[in-house]
């Protein structure tokens, strides 16, 4: 039995078979990308003051300070479509998928800081989190709802295509012969006396 609101079908495990390859895909890259060390001469204190860091790198310049700013964003966004793309439902809550996609999102973004406390070179900044999450929530935003629309509208038409199978095509209608009408002796028998 089926769990209601799960896509149905060999649509649905590819879907969820893909998002998940993906998804770990992209977290290995995010593994690499932000625990790897780094050979620096000195290194800054962690940030542990929201909003520091942000008014910090626009402190350098506004070019500075977006570029940053999206990086952040940038990192780990395509969690806000991996993560509901993995879990594979269909008929769910636009706010509580948005709601447990940041969720998994910071505790991903997290994770990820508390582990660079042990890697040279790597400084954790709590602004990490808030602009890894919002990234996630902004991606989720633009694609999942709308994706999961095409979806819900696309299992529709095959529901109805298999419930309602398509007439056959008509030919030529076909023709009677002409049929005279015959006589009242014919129709009547004989009365016998």
């Amino acid at each position: 039995m089926q769990r209601q609101g799960f896509i149905g079908g060999t649509a649905a495990s590819r879907i969820r078979v893909t998002g998940g390859l993906l998804l770990a895909a992209h977290l290995a890259f995010v593994a690499w990308y932000t625990l790897r060390p780094l050979d620096v001469p000195w290194v800054m204190p962690a940030n542990l003051r929201p909003f520091d860091g942000i008014r910090g790198d626009f402190a350098l310049g506004w070019t500075t300070g977006l570029r940053r700013t999206a990086e952040a964003m940038a990192l780990l966004a395509p969690l806000g479509v991996l993560l509901p793309m993995a879990g594979g439902r269909l008929a769910v809550s636009r706010l509580g998928s948005l709601i447990r996609t940041m969720t998994a999102t910071a505790l991903v973004s997290l994770a990820v800081e508390l582990l660079q406390t042990v890697v040279p070179g790597q400084v954790v900044d709590v602004d990490s989190v808030l602009l890894n999450t919002a990234g996630a929530a902004l991606a989720h935003a633009a694609v999942v709802p709308a994706g999961r629309a095409w979806l819900r509208r696309r299992a529709a038409r095959r529901i109805a295509a298999a419930l309602l199978p398509e007439e056959p095509a008509q030919g030529r209608t076909p023709t009677i012969p002409r049929v005279g009408i015959a006589p009242w002796s014919d129709a009547f028998p004989p009365s016998s006396p």
